[in-house]
């Protein structure tokens, strides 16, 4: 068993192991234990009752978190013409075609999001061996295949985040930062739930919400009860 380092064991004095808590206080918690010298992330784990290896129960897509991330993402947008004004014109990073493709082949990777145009896709398909295990490639599931590059853009910017089943049947996602009021973590969560209380597949049976704990980037997990997340968790 690997051992806890001195700022872990420090961190799960001040967690009640055996208890799920509201949300709310769960944030709190979370802000307390924090101990790194930054502005450690918030980060969410929502167990899923769905299987991974079924198609039909696959969960992804993105939502626009009302309080943000606490960081503004790097947009690089696929885009020709008046399309690439247009991205340019709503706060995109980048905005190109051909160019970047060529930039990305040669190993650059200095963006956070990718958007494009459909007619940009059989272009930017062939960077699927190296967008895709990185999870950029743009999806129209996610809103970032799409015409209307102002609406997304601006999402992304405002704080917008994807989401995706893991081969466990983890979603994992950031929710903000332990600067951030407690208050706005847990209405960050909530918007997120509520995300993904709407993506469930209709084939998934039974408890939908299996397990949820929240962290931030060197703290221990706090179990959260995710029926009292808003209606959505119900």
């Amino acid at each position: 068993m690997a051992k806890k380092s001195k700022r872990m064991v420090d961190a799960l004095k001040g967690i009640d192991r055996s208890k799920v808590y509201e949300p709310l206080e769960a944030m709190t918690v979370v802000k307390q234990v924090a101990a790194a010298k930054f502005d450690e992330t918030v980060e969410v784990a929502v167990r899923l009752g769905v299987d991974p290896r079924r198609q039909d129960q696959q969960v992804r897509g993105a939502v626009v978190l009302p309080y943000g991330t606490g960081k503004t993402a790097r947009v690089l947008v696929f885009a020709k013409g008046e399309k690439a004004k247009e991205a340019e014109a709503a706060g995109a990073d980048y905005v190109g075609d051909d160019d970047y493709i060529q930039k990305i082949t040669q190993g650059w990777f200095d963006f956070d999001v990718v958007v494009a145009t459909p007619d940009m896709m059989g272009a930017v398909g062939r960077l699927g061996r190296v967008l895709g295990p990185k999870g950029l490639m743009p999806n129209p599931k996610t809103g970032t295949v799409t015409f209307d590059l102002t609406r997304a853009v601006q999402e992304i910017k405002a704080g917008k985040i994807e989401y995706r089943l893991d081969k466990a049947g983890i979603v994992h996602a950031p929710i903000g930062k332990v600067s951030f009021a407690a208050e706005n973590l847990a209405q960050n969560l909530g918007a997120l739930m509520d995300a993904l209380q709407k993506a469930k597949p209709a084939a998934a049976k039974g408890q939908y919400f299996r397990g949820l704990s929240v962290s931030s980037t060197m703290g221990p997990g706090v179990r959260v009860n995710p029926q009292r997340i808003g209606a959505a968790a119900e």
